[in-house]
């Protein structure tokens, strides 16, 4: 990830993916609460915060979910900075949430699931993509804002991350989640010039630590769902 020539008219505003969560139960955990970083991922999110202590960090920002806010808690306190709170960095809203719905566990064989999965491309099944795109590009430009000329980091989750980017670079909304280029404790890093993203870049400071069913692309594995909740 290349640093900018320091300019008071350029601004970086990182994108994280939060850690590895304790889910013992494989559920698709969503917007729940209760939901807290295992221990790797305490280990991922000390990992990115040294990876960015040397960085011009002067804004950080989390999902209130509590995933985030501890993914976020080493990159604040490696700055002397408090945490932010977005509602509009949280989670996509997913009528599944609660339930397991992973390979192999007969979830799209249940009529009563039916109903939800009728039409990928809104989605069907949860919030729509439109609209998170328009949450994260608010939640964007306004790190954009509290950090103009050095650098922000905000914590969120890996579909609206997904659905933000693919925006900004002009793909469709609708995807294979299997190829989303969003691994735990990625960065996806967008560059602005001004008030217009010019690049967006992506590095995964913790790729070590990810478990080799969760990275990107990797083969479903029967019994370890990557939509547990992300």
């Amino acid at each position: 990830m290349s640093t900018p020539t320091h300019d008071d008219d350029v601004t970086v505003v990182h994108l994280m993916r939060h850690g590895e969560v304790e889910n013992p139960d494989g559920v698709l955990y969503g917007r729940l609460a209760g939901y807290h970083l295992s221990e790797l991922g305490r280990r991922m999110a000390d990992r990115v915060g040294e990876h960015l202590a040397s960085r011009d960090v002067v804004h950080v920002c989390a999902s209130p979910l509590e995933r985030a806010q501890e993914t976020a808690e080493p990159i604040a306190k490696a700055h002397g900075l408090d945490i932010a709170t977005d509602a509009r960095l949280i989670e996509a809203e997913n009528v599944f949430q609660g339930k397991t719905f992973g390979i192999g566990d007969g979830a799209l064989r249940r009529p009563a699931n039916w109903k939800h999965v009728v039409n990928p491309f809104k989605p069907s099944w949860g919030e729509p993509y439109v609209e998170q795109v328009i949450r994260m590009r608010g939640a964007l430009d306004a790190a954009k804002d509290a950090a103009r000329g050095h650098e922000a980091v905000l914590v969120s989750h890996q579909l609206p991350i997904w659905i933000v980017r693919s925006y900004i670079e002009k793909r469709r909304l609708w995807h294979d989640p299997r190829k989303r280029q969003c691994t735990l404790a990625s960065l996806t890093t967008f560059t602005y010039r001004g008030d217009r993203i010019v690049s967006v870049g992506y590095s995964e400071p913790a790729r070590d630590l990810v478990p080799a069913h969760l990275l990107a692309g990797a083969k479903p594995v029967k019994g370890k769902s990557k939509a547990f909740g992300a």
